[in-house]
């Protein structure tokens, strides 16, 4: 029995990956539209101070945490934002576009802060984290952009139910997974620089 189950998982996990593959298309329409919001959020940086109190925010959200605590706050809050990315996809895949430009537009509004006040060569301290980040939430809203894609098929609702499942297993086995690692990352940096 718990062979047979084993196997069920495997060939599961085997066709999520295929599925994976088959999002590629996805994936670089998130990715692009991600570098243009970065585009417009390093170039319209004057237009943005608004996303100053944003960022105060988060910053004041993680003052006096402990190095865990940063992870631990870091960890659920992306890991909820690639998964509502993921989830709201469902209403044709308006959410994970507007997600990927906004998040784009607050990332290079903060390289063009640090690009100023620091100059480029501060820009590494974004990078250790963001190799695990980035390809985690662009896989979370690319399929999140295709589960909002089942309504174009012609059995709209195994589609839906397909795609859905095929989603949750990259999210739980390959999703999750970068983002802790990510978060680790970034938490040791954050208390790093403190």
């Amino acid at each position: 029995m718990k062979k047979s189950k084993a196997n069920g998982f495997k060939r599961q996990f085997k066709d999520a990956l295929s599925y994976l593959r088959e999002s590629r298309n996805y994936i670089l329409v998130i990715a692009t539209i991600f570098l243009a919001g970065i585009l417009l959020g390093f170039s319209f940086y004057s237009q943005l101070s608004f996303l100053d109190g944003i960022l105060d925010g988060l910053i004041e959200k993680i003052r006096g945490l402990s190095t865990p605590g940063i992870i631990l706050f870091i960890m659920q809050n992306n890991i909820k934002s690639a998964f509502y990315g993921l989830l709201f996809g469902a209403v044709l895949g308006i959410f994970p576009l507007m997600n990927s430009l906004s998040n784009g537009v607050v990332l290079g509004y903060v390289m063009n802060g640090v690009w100023v006040n620091s100059g480029i060569r501060e820009f590494w301290r974004i990078l250790p984290h963001g190799i695990f980040e980035l390809p985690a939430i662009f896989i979370s809203l690319s399929l999140g952009l295709k589960l909002g894609m089942f309504i174009f098929q012609k059995n709209k609702l195994s589609e839906l139910s397909e795609r859905a499942r095929n989603s949750m297993i990259i999210f739980v086995c390959i999703v999750i997974p970068l983002l802790i690692v990510a978060a680790v990352i970034e938490g040791l940096l954050i208390a790093a620089y403190k």
